[in-house]
């Protein structure tokens, strides 16, 4: 009899743990930052916004008062400089519950720390549009129910010091890579240095309109913000590049490979080395 006391006793101990847990979250730390950013795709699911949970993400922080955008949306020019500003919103699934759903939603900083962790929200529905749908919403409820209030931070407002460690190293030998390759470029007798110059008046609407052509026509790439530049996405979703910035606006290096990316008269390009000749392709980027 004491044996089963003692388990009852342990079972609500713990049950009881679990409640406060879930009732005392520190959702007041979001009001540091000013910006949500929901990804394409969640890890436990095989499709980007497969049920459309992501865009309900996206959606219930809009309508509840935080400013959320999709990682492919354009993003304003504070943010772009600065993604410390923003914290990624990562849907997870909860581990047990035999016959329910249970998703927590994770909010991460810059620096891939988790900052806070949403109450778990359950569902019980067979269908998995309609559970995954419904356990986001009770999992919402620990922001939806929180006065939102933007208060900004020292810290965040300016790129952490992990993020920025010797970024001014960095960004000077990126410049440096750039300026070497365009220089190689230009000493390559087979290369035709017009194809790296910029489009003159006389010559713009033509190429304007090749470009547009060409850019049409090419596979849509979505370019992802990562630490010191961005990802670039095809619909697969599969990784196509890796973009690194550079100290020249809408200029990029491509990683592990002799080519910048680089937008000219409101188009991209992706310019490629191979120390024999050139080639330059118009890309069909969405940042």
């Amino acid at each position: 009899m004491k044996h089963i006391i003692l388990i009852l006793s342990l079972s609500f101990f713990f049950s009881f743990n679990g409640v406060s847990q879930e009732e005392h979250v520190n959702v007041e730390v979001v009001d540091n930052y000013k910006y949500i950013i929901v990804p394409l795709k969640y890890e436990f699911l095989s499709d980007a916004d497969q049920y459309q949970i992501n865009s309900l993400t996206k959606f219930l922080f809009n309508k509840y008062g935080y400013t959320a955008f999709m990682e492919n949306d354009p993003f304003p020019d504070d943010l772009r400089n600065n993604r410390c500003l923003a914290l990624k919103a990562e849907v997870v699934k909860d581990r047990g519950g035999f016959l329910s759903t249970k998703l927590i939603i994770n909010l991460i900083d810059c620096n891939g720390q988790l900052v806070v962790a949403s109450k778990v929200g359950k569902s019980r529905e067979k269908e998995f549009k309609i559970s995954y749908n419904l356990a986001l919403r009770k999992a919402f409820e620990t922001f939806q129910f929180y006065k939102y209030k933007y208060k900004p931070d020292s810290k965040n407002s300016t790129p952490s010091s992990t993020m920025n460690n010797n970024s001014s190293e960095v960004k000077e030998k990126q410049a440096q890579m750039v300026q070497a390759e365009v220089g190689t470029l230009k000493e390559d007798n087979k290369v035709d240095e017009r194809a790296m110059l910029p489009i003159t008046e006389s010559s713009s609407n033509n190429n304007n309109e090749q470009s547009k052509t060409i850019a049409q026509n090419a596979k849509v790439l979505f370019a992802q913000p990562i630490a010191n530049g961005f990802q670039v996405v095809d619909t697969a979703p599969q990784v196509v590049m890796i973009l690194l910035e550079t100290p020249k606006v809408n200029t990029f290096i491509v990683k592990d490979q002799n080519a910048i990316v680089y937008k000219q008269d409101g188009f991209w390009y992706l310019s490629k080395n191979d120390g024999k000749s050139t080639s330059i392709e118009t890309l069909n980027i969405k940042f």
